[in-house]
């Protein structure tokens, strides 16, 4: 009694045994995520704090220092950076790969309120954090651009309408608006009039916060009927907030109106972005962990016709940037592999077998394995992707030796003269054995990837098992569907088709040329040894010498970019400097679109921006990302005072810091001073060695500053405290946000 026994005697359950693998495969098919890898999601959060105004080195002994105490107190942190900028400071929390992202965001909400007493009084808002994998890159870029609307109106527009219908599409994680800032009355004091009317700035700061209030104001009611209370206690736009008495001089009353200009602006004014050249406002979209990528794309390029109805038609929406145009080239090569493995083996089965009866038993089998397969994958919420698609492609090989196995034991007994059925029966049990021990044994080959650990363990999990189960599935359909068709399909032993007979002549050429080679082979059995000696030796010496790398240069069809200028530059100037370095790169002839925006925070300062580079098709550009990169590198030194750190955007990255490089280096003092000496030095030592290039520091301590020094006698004698002091220059410079527009 053999395993496939049951199966043989059985052909109708048999046969909706193998439809059921197959349908299952099919309907799992359309519901399988796609992306460009594995899932591979870090457990990363990253804690956000504004403090506009605030020096980087008050940022990270105030803000940033804090918020580390009590994140390092957290279990299962792998690495933890933070970045203080102006007014700006970014702590990013990596975690084990194995820790719950829920967990570990629940234990650094209570970190930051535990960190809050010792946070600066003053600060706007509360320390925020985020969910976010590091290893996804924006899946699109909406640039929205206009001839009569200023970047703030479109910023607004953005924010306002599109943000929140954005992120409420299927598949959609964070949507993130840049190019300007959110709209805010802004007080531009005179000082010299301020001055003349003998009126401080905190006196200013203090009566704007009295003027502007929305609080509750309750109710009256009678014994029939109930009123609500409301006022005119918000102030909402500059018109409301210029009459504003400050105080009266000589009976008359100094208005802010007299001593300041007040407008209606954005909350700061030191934010531009550009498309195409253009001023515009961007918004960032990212996907879900685990999302269809295609699916996303597709659900938010069917929203954006509602999405252009609800705003003026002056504004210009375009999608700058799409990921999944190289993504759906790539799966679709893979596909196409894919397509052509299969056809290849089962052309090659034909070959050998010359007959089409028998060569439709594998070429059931082949397809069946693999469509079952995709089943499976959807059970363990696996995606189609290069990883899995490989896979797929490579098991071709090895599902069709069962069923190849099967065929010819079972067409060795017919060819004996045994009946259809009892040549499946005898044939099947005789191999059943063999093929379950050949399965066992190609599923123990891989078992060991899945012990890795690590990134890399992750990203060839998926291919392991995928490839394991093809394996398996093709076991069983080899045990049931195919002795099942044998005893069914194969032809009688009384002759050959035409087919078979016009290719005997050059199968039995084939066969006796192999029969020379062998025996030659047999003959110099020595010769053949020094042979495989000598190959062994080549292949050590080629993995010596051969190139290593982490993960394979990719060209995804998008570049990005990092702006580094002097870091005394202004705003004015670092705007200027974008444009020049925005128009470099749109005129080389394989770029598509170019977004770049600067300050506004996000991650960038006035001296920084970022850059976004949609490439045109492969077979249009004709050069890689990388020669492209390298092809603008020149072009990008010209400009003077900035200069532009482009790169190819790879699917593969590693750790929670952004950088202007693929590769970073990271050197800790337990001092500032030593810091600064050293890190110069080593910038300097690397930008010699002749194997690298653009070799950059994001350490932003060299530019112009103006330092105070406070002669505490004299001003405790004139009762001016350290604090009005910098309360008068933070009024003064900071763009200081003094109340809430609701």
């Amino acid at each position: 009694m053999s395993l496939s026994a049951p199966f043989i005697r059985r052909p109708i359950a048999t046969t909706l045994l193998t439809v059921a693998i197959a349908l299952s495969g099919i309907v799992a098919f359309r519901y399988l995520p796609v992306s460009p890898l594995p899932a591979v999601d870090f457990p990363t959060l990253s804690v956000e704090a504004a403090l506009p105004g605030a020096s980087p080195e008050i940022m990270a002994s105030s803000v940033a220092t804090p918020l580390e105490r009590a994140f390092g107190r957290i279990a299962g942190v792998t690495e933890m950076t933070a970045q203080s900028t102006l007014g700006h400071t970014s702590v990013t929390l990596q975690f084990d790969l194995d820790r719950n992202i829920d967990a570990a965001a629940r234990d650094v909400e209570a970190a930051i309120n535990a960190a809050r007493s010792y946070l600066p009084s003053d600060l706007p808002s509360n320390p925020n954090y985020r969910k976010v994998n590091p290893a996804d890159a924006p899946i699109m870029i909406i640039a929205l651009t206009s001839d009569t609307l200023a970047p703030p109106a479109l910023y607004d527009v953005a924010s306002t309408v599109l943000l929140q219908r954005l992120s409420q599409i299927q598949g959609v994680g964070q949507v993130v608006v840049g190019g300007s800032s959110s709209p805010a009355v802004r007080i531009d004091v005179n000082p010299t009039q301020l001055n003349s009317y003998g009126i401080q700035l905190d006196a200013v700061r203090l009566a704007v916060q009295a003027q502007t209030t929305n609080l509750a104001k309750g109710s009256l009611s009678n014994d029939t009927q109930r009123w609500s209370i409301a006022a005119n206690d918000q102030l909402r736009h500059a018109a409301d907030y210029a009459p504003i008495v400050l105080k009266y001089n000589k009976g008359a009353p100094v208005r802010i109106s007299d001593i300041a200009t007040v407008s209606d602006s954005v909350q700061t004014v030191r934010s531009i972005g550009f498309a195409q050249g253009k001023p515009a406002a961007t918004i960032i979209i990212f996907r879900q962990p685990g999302a269809n990528i295609i699916a996303t794309v597709d659900g938010v390029k069917a929203a954006l016709p509602q999405l252009k109805a609800s705003i003026s038609k002056s504004i210009n929406l375009t999608i700058a940037l799409d990921q999944t145009l190289t993504i759906r080239a790539s799966v679709k090569d893979v596909e196409r592999s894919l397509v052509i493995s299969i056809v290849l083996v089962i052309f090659v089965v034909f070959v050998f077998l010359r007959e089409v009866r028998a060569t439709l038993i594998p070429s059931v089998a082949v397809p069946v394995s693999l469509i079952g397969t995709l089943g499976v994958m959807y059970m363990l919420g696996y995606s189609v992707d290069n990883f899995s698609l490989m896979a797929l492609t490579i098991s071709t090989g090895f599902v069709v030796d069962d069923a190849i196995v099967v065929l010819e034991n079972i067409t060795r007994y017919r060819e004996q003269g045994m009946g259809p059925l009892d040549a499946a029966m005898k044939g099947a049990q005789e191999i059943g054995s063999t093929v379950l021990s050949m399965s066992i044994s190609l599923v123990a080959v891989f078992a060991p990837i899945l012990l890795m650990g690590g990134i890399m363990g992750r990203l060839f999990r998926e291919f392991a098992v995928v490839l394991s189960v093809t394996i398996l599935v093709s076991l069983v359909v080899s045990l049931t569907a195919t002795p099942m068709m044998c005893s069914r399909l194969k032809e009688s032993p009384k002759g050959h088709g035409w087919i078979y007979k016009l290719n005997e002549r050059t199968f039995n050429a084939v066969l006796k040329a192999y029969e020379h080679a062998l025996s030659w082979v047999l003959k110099h059995s020595f010769l053949v040894l020094w042979v495989a000696i000598a190959t062994l030796a080549l292949n050590i010496y080629l993995y010596v010498i051969i190139p290593k790398g982490f993960f394979p240069q990719q060209d995804t069809g998008r570049l990005t970019g990092n702006i580094l200028a002097d870091q005394s530059t202004s705003f004015q100037a670092m705007s200027d400097r974008l444009q020049k370095l925005v128009k470099i790169v749109q005129q080389d002839p394989a770029v598509d679109t170019v977004i770049a925006f600067s300050g506004g925070g996000g991650g960038t300062t006035i001296n920084t921006g970022r850059v976004f580079v949609s490439l045109k098709p492969l077979e249009v550009r004709k050069a890689s990302a990388d020669q492209i990169v390298n092809r603008l590198r020149p072009k990008l030194t010209t400009i003077p005072g900035a200069n532009l750190y482009m790169q190819a955007v790879q699917d593969v990255r590693i750790g929670g810091r952004m950088s202007a490089a693929q590769y970073q280096y990271t050197i800790q003092s337990d001092n500032l001073p030593d810091l600064n000496r050293w890190a110069p030095e080593l910038l300097t030592a690397l930008r010699r060695l002749p194997l690298l290039t653009d070799v950059n520091t994001d350490a932003q301590n060299n530019g112009l500053s103006i330092n105070l020094e406070i002669d505490r006698a004299t001003a405790s004698r004139l009762g001016i405290t350290p604090q009005a002091i910098d309360n008068l220059l933070y009024d003064a410079f900071g763009e200081r946000e003094i109340a809430t527009q609701y």
